[in-house]
């Protein structure tokens, strides 16, 4: 506990009821946290009450806290724009940050007599410079298209010094550079050629092309039939490349598309940015998980725009953000004109929101070692029942049976959305006399949960699952509940509802059906999980009967009682290594006679 909290509760209970923002400082007085709101007061208090609720990263900030400054401003904007200002002046420790380490990236048009055209990470040589942009795969992908569109050298001859030194590349002769080493090149012609190029980097493929039919049309006209046809073939060349990178054109004036996915180790934000009916920058942010009860997206975007210049008229989200008005106020006025908060339900717009989130997605796959649809699945299986965040760790069962005889359970896990077999487990129902489903899983969940409270067994009976799932409706998921609440365990409890084909069809709660089909990525996983603990519950009851069947043929011989059945199966465990065993084997394992022996024998021989 911080010692200093009597000190700043003293102060706090002083403090203006003002919006404003505060600065929290750490024993050598360096800012560690910075924060606005629109009761300070209020606000503080919430950090140093007795008793608090907080995050493992609230607490940690609370427990370095030696002192804090504030700042009153006159209204919750401008607390917002402070806080944003000095966020990014003093970089706190605890404060969810947008660290971008990569650096911009340009592209230069060289300033020479034959101009290239390349990707650069500063612009220190002479020449004109697009950008700046923050995706370095977005520089490269836009330079080689436009190279290998309008034939530009890429090699590193000089021109005009190199002309008829050497022979023409490779690159010549498969018509990806129109041989300027050659020496026949007119310079105006060449500058116009980049000049086209620029053009179709700055604006896209259509209006690139619109020129250039123009120009085509007017060579047409003055008889220039080379000129018209090589026209043609680099219209062509600009029709096809945007064919094959649909992302030129994309109809998306000016647009930025925020898309988010969270996983466990933090929250990863990717922003595609359109400008001119293309994709024009992307970039993508990893932070960690913000205090309970903080919108993720109000944080990042009031960072990411404060004092931005670039701001596109519209930005697309996935949820109108917890600050929309005021982060609205502060992009108009940054703009000079209206700017558009869009949460789209159809269309393109939510296709380039989808593929937004798909990148967050992947990006979080890479670095938690998961593919992108096994990140999605969780999330929106986290979204889809309600729970505060995606369930990392999920526990399934279900009962199997034949009639009332060899009654088991099985348990799988998922961790991270992929079977976990070493925490599998396999239950033999103890307390159930008759069959009975309901019962059989309240039995099975009690032995397995009183592992959690008693915290015994290996590490994964001591481990508390994130979710539990139980092959069945809400009869069985209400069986469980009271349980949980015996215990003091607080789990989420769903059941895996079947059709009549036995397909997985929606998520029971105690009271209702939650519909899955339509969410495809749960209702794969659902499926899979389902599955799994189905076939995993049916043969270890088929082991369970057969190893019932052979006791009872064993029991047949006299001199054979249960004891020593027990022990034949225990040495013997499958039909075939029992029959490979021979009289002497079978009596030395039992402690029988080697008459009785070969009796046994014969009786496993026709089993």
């Amino acid at each position: 506990m911080n010692p200093r909290l009597p000190y700043l509760r003293d102060k706090t209970s002083k403090l203006t009821s003002s919006p404003g923002v505060y600065i929290m400082k750490n024993k050598e007085l360096a800012i560690i946290y910075i924060g606005k709101a629109k009761n300070l007061k209020n606000r503080v208090t919430s950090y140093f009450r007795e008793n608090p609720d907080h995050t493992p990263k609230v607490a940690a900030m609370v427990s370095n806290v030696y002192d804090y400054d504030f700042i009153v401003t006159d209204s919750e904007f401008e607390a917002l724009l402070l806080e944003c200002s000095l966020i990014k002046q003093h970089k706190p420790k605890y404060n969810i940050l947008l660290k971008d380490d990569k650096g911009y990236h340009y592209i230069r048009i060289s300033d020479e007599d034959y101009p290239r055209i390349t990707n650069e990470k500063n612009t220190k040589a002479p020449g004109q410079y697009l950008g700046p942009y923050i995706s370095g795969t977005i520089t490269r992908e836009a330079v080689d298209e436009a190279n290998r569109v309008f034939m530009l050298p890429t090699c590193r001859r000089r021109f005009p010094q190199d002309f008829g030194r050497e022979r023409p590349c490779l690159n010549y002769h498969i018509k990806l550079c129109m041989g300027v080493c050659r020496g026949k090149t007119d310079k105006e012609e060449y500058r116009q050629t980049v000049a086209q190029a620029v053009d179709f980097i700055r604006t896209g493929s259509a209006q690139s092309v619109e020129r250039m039919e123009e120009e085509m049309l007017a060579a047409a006209e003055e008889l220039n039939f080379e000129k018209a046809a090589m026209l043609r073939d680099r219209i062509n060349a600009v029709k096809k490349a945007s064919e094959k990178q649909k992302m030129i054109n994309t109809g998306v004036d000016s647009a930025d598309v925020i898309g988010i996915a969270e996983f466990y180790d933090g929250v990863y934000i990717s922003v595609l940015m359109y400008r001119d009916n293309r994709l024009f920058d992307k970039t993508v942010f990893q932070f960690s998980k913000p205090e309970s009860g903080e919108d993720i997206l109000s944080l990042f975007m009031a960072q990411f725009y404060h004092g931005k210049e670039d701001i596109p008229h519209t930005i697309v989200i996935d949820h109108i953000p917890d600050e929309a008005e005021l982060l609205s106020e502060m992009l108009e006025k940054q703009a000079g004109r209206s700017v558009k908060l869009h949460q789209p339900q159809k269309g393109r717009l939510a296709d380039l929101l989808r593929l937004a989130k798909d990148n967050s997605a992947e990006y979080a796959a890479i670095k938690n070692d998961r593919t992108g649809k096994e990140v999605i699945a969780l999330e929106q299986l986290g979204a889809s029942l309600g729970l505060p965040k995606p369930p990392r760790y999920i526990e399934a069962y279900d009962i199997s049976n034949l009639s009332s005889e060899s009654m088991v359970a099985g348990m799988v896990v998922f961790e991270d959305g992929r079977p976990q077999k070493k925490a599998y487990k396999r239950f033999t129902i103890k307390e159930q006399q008759l069959q009975n489903d309901y019962g059989s899983m309240r039995e099975v969940l009690r032995r397995r949960l009183m592992h959690i409270v008693d915290q015994e067994g290996d590490e994964f009976f001591r481990r508390t699952p994130d979710l539990i799932l139980l092959d069945g409706g809400k009869g069985h998921v209400n069986a469980v509940v009271p349980l949980l609440k015996e215990l003091g365990l607080d789990i989420p409890v769903f059941g895996m509802v079947k059709d009549d084909k036995h397909r997985t069809r929606a998520i029971a709660t105690g009271g209702r059906e939650i519909q899955i089909n339509n969410v495809k990525s749960v209702f794969n996983l659902v499926t899979r999980i389902q599955d799994e603990v189905h076939r995993f519950s049916v043969s270890f009851m088929h082991s369970r009967h057969k190893k019932k069947t052979y006791s009872s043929e064993l029991l047949s011989v006299k001199g054979i009682g249960e004891k020593k059945a027990a022990k034949i199966l225990i040495k013997y465990k499958t039909q075939d290594k029992l029959r490979r065993a021979t009289p002497e084997e079978l009596a030395i394992t039992a402690g029988i006679s080697l008459d009785t022996a070969r009796e046994l024998w014969d009786v496993i021989q026709h089993m």
